[in-house]
């Protein structure tokens, strides 16, 4: 029972990433934040249907994805009112400013570039998860 309350009361950060390994390394770089539990997402529409059975306190949204893309992801999640204070941390290989304006634009939070520094992509977390908890 203990194990049940501890899970619920962790935060909840969704990774999404068609690729395996990346959603890996983006958990293993996140594990030393505390009270954190993480979920993957392989695409864009099973992001949304990790989303519709409970909301996240955090996403990492890739944008190049099969079945949907990360794009149309932001736009379902700020056009939802229960989704939009939510973060979104944008990762991704482009590093085109016109695509970092239209993910901007679309309600990211923060975007970084592939390959990431696991140093900067915690600290960003951590201070987001904080500012949300401000505002919770």
């Amino acid at each position: 029972m203990s194990t049940k309350v501890s899970l619920v009361n962790k935060r909840r950060i969704l990774i999404v990433d068609d690729s395996r390994t990346m959603r890996r390394m983006v958990a293993t770089s996140l594990s030393n934040i505390g009270e954190c539990r993480f979920e993957e997402a392989a695409n864009g529409l099973e992001a949304i249907e990790r989303l519709v059975l409970g909301p996240a306190d955090l996403m990492i949204l890739d944008l190049n994805m099969p079945e949907l893309h990360g794009i149309e992801v932001l736009k379902f999640v700020r056009a939802r009112p229960m989704y939009q204070s939510m973060p979104v941390i944008v990762l991704t290989t482009k590093g085109e400013e016109s695509v970092q304006r239209e993910a901007m634009a679309a309600g990211a939070s923060l975007y970084l570039t592939k390959p990431f520094s696991s140093v900067e992509l915690e600290a960003k977390v951590r201070g987001l998860l904080a500012e949300a908890g401000d505002k919770a």
